[in-house]
């Protein structure tokens, strides 16, 4: 039965939605109208001049369009190579006009599995929702986590090695990566009011900024000739508003917001629009060239282990971890994040509940000795949990070292790999690939063997899965050089997605043969196989 929906407003005035769905009765859910409008804005600036996209837009950011347009999940798979470039290898989304189901439900299960790939929680999300037209909060919370990786892409300290202007006393360069874009964007507000000789700070993008005194003084500070200060000489709230959006688009700063988000302080668009203005105008000294030599060599120190603690952060990120405010958790360093022994900790109790000892442990810890005390007990649930924990101890989490916590944070990513297809060992997987594979010529002995560097291993198997997605066109299958190596890798990972696999390895460790990530690779390959069933 198609859902019929009815639009009306609370006794506040919020746009509410009645959902009906048959015998299901009524839903009621509820979201900004704002909100919606924001992200529309978003996609139709981001995906302008992208060929593809432009027969969808411009998307309408006063009415319900974008619910439709993003259905046959084109602009979902586009909007995610936005928020990170090369997730989805763009040949293996399906772009014709009048699509069927299957390429639909394809190039939804790709957005999705692609999303949850670079961290964000896809929870309860399937093509379903998207294509029902009407789950505007699954769909919106969606939309909100790729806009917002979008948006804030760029801050961060390899994009912006000035960002150091905004360590506190005491505290090192490492400190600013355990900082999400959301935290550096609140230094760097305050920063600027600081500077500005306000005595006021703001701990928040919500009501801390509504009365629009403070964007008026952070405009003037970055630039006194563009952005004046007569907004605080006006009374009427809305005006006051729309001069500070007027005077920020002088900075050239994109405007997803309207007065009104500013005056109830809407903390997601608020924080949009400062990071507009920030990457506009950051307003900060440059980095010396030793301040650039040191942030480069913190972040690129180890390509290997810096490839590995990407796709590690990524998987925790999807696990759908939430604080004890039941708030959920993102990181975005995996090393720092590690230190007290918490991160770890909940992880471990996603994967095998029960096995932490949470008596023992001290959820804000703020001294060496309690974190210690809690990375002791990460080794302890780490050897209940019969992982190979050998020269390892409390004190290597605690002092950040890569190489150990890299160890355990892969045997918590393998367990739970093996553990979401019925606990199957590595021989078992390699078997069944080998029987799924078909030809001699591919089958192999072990995770390690060099042949599994073409990709055609794991192209086979998808074949035997759903032969319809393979397009034997874009395979090449009679070079072996490296260009044709990364060629099949990128595709192959697009294809799984595509199948509705979750995929957190990249196509340097295929070509390389790295084969812990492989191994999590054929895993999601075989879970796909267990529970495939062809939309049409």
């Amino acid at each position: 039965m198609t859902s019929q929906v009815e639009k009306f407003e609370n006794k506040k005035g919020k746009a509410m939605y009645r959902v009906s769905k048959g015998d299901n009765g009524m839903q009621f859910q509820t979201f900004s109208e704002e909100e919606r409008a924001a992200y529309a804005k978003v996609i139709n600036s981001e995906l302008a001049d992208d060929p593809v996209c432009k027969r969808y837009l411009p998307i309408d950011p006063d009415s319900n369009e974008m619910f439709d347009k993003i259905k046959d999940g084109v602009l979902l798979c586009k909007l995610i190579n936005k928020a990170q470039e090369g997730t989805i290898d763009e040949r293996v989304i399906n772009t014709k006009e009048n699509m069927n189901i299957f390429n639909q439900v394809e190039n939804l299960n790709l957005a999705i599995s692609a999303a949850k790939s670079i961290g964000l929680n896809v929870i309860g999300l399937n093509y379903d929702a998207i294509m029902d037209g009407k789950n505007f909060i699954m769909v919106l919370g969606l939309m909100w986590q790729v806009v917002k990786i979008v948006v804030l892409a760029n801050i961060q300290l390899k994009h912006h090695p000035e960002l150091i202007r905004l360590l506190n006393p005491g505290e090192q360069l490492s400190d600013l990566l355990k900082l999400s874009p959301e935290q550096l964007l609140l230094r760097w507000f305050n920063y600027h009011l600081k500077n500005a000789g306000y005595d006021k700070k703001i701990t928040n993008f919500s009501g801390d900024v509504k009365d629009s005194e403070k964007y008026t003084i952070l405009l003037n500070q970055l630039n006194k000739n563009l952005c004046d200060k007569s907004a605080l000489n006006e009374d009427d709230k809305m005006k006051r508003a729309q001069m500070v959006i007027d005077n920020s688009k002088k900075l050239g700063a994109e405007s997803y917001i309207t007065p009104n988000d500013i005056c109830t302080g809407n903390n997601k668009l608020n924080t949009l629009f400062v990071a507009s203005i920030f990457n506009a105008y950051p307003g900060l000294e440059p980095a010396t060239e030793q301040e650039k030599y040191d942030a480069a060599k913190l972040l690129d120190d180890d390509v290997e282990g810096a490839r590995e603690e990407r796709a590690f952060r990524m998987w925790i990120n999807s696990l759908g971890l939430n604080d004890d405010a039941g708030e959920p958790i993102h990181i975005n360093n995996l090393y720092e994040e590690s230190k007290d022994g918490i991160l770890m900790l909940r992880t471990l109790d996603k994967i095998k509940p029960g096995v932490v000892n949470w008596k023992i442990v001290d959820k804000k810890a703020n001294n060496p000795f309690k974190k210690t005390v809690n990375c002791n007990e990460v080794i302890d649930a780490s050897k209940k949990s019969k992982y190979h924990i050998v020269g390892i101890g409390g004190g290597d989490i605690r002092d950040g070292n890569k190489k150990y916590i890299l160890a355990i944070v892969w045997q918590m990513m393998r367990a739970h790999s093996l553990q979401v297809i019925g606990n199957k060992t590595e021989e078992e997987l390699i078997t069944w690939g080998n029987e799924r594979v078909g030809d001699e010529n591919l089958k192999v002995k072990s995770l390690k063997d060099k042949k599994l560097g073409n990709s055609l291993y794991f192209i086979n198997i998808m074949k035997s899965i759903e032969p319809r997605s393979i397009n034997w066109d874009i395979v090449i299958t009679d070079k072996d050089d490296d260009d044709s190596k990364q060629n099949n890798a990128k595709y192959a990972i697009s294809i799984a997605r595509k199948l509705g696999a979750t995929v957190f390895c990249v196509w340097e460790d295929i070509t390389e043969v790295k084969s812990k990530l492989l191994l999590t690779f054929l895993a999601s390959i075989y879970d796909v196989a267990q529970n495939y069933k062809p939309s049409c």
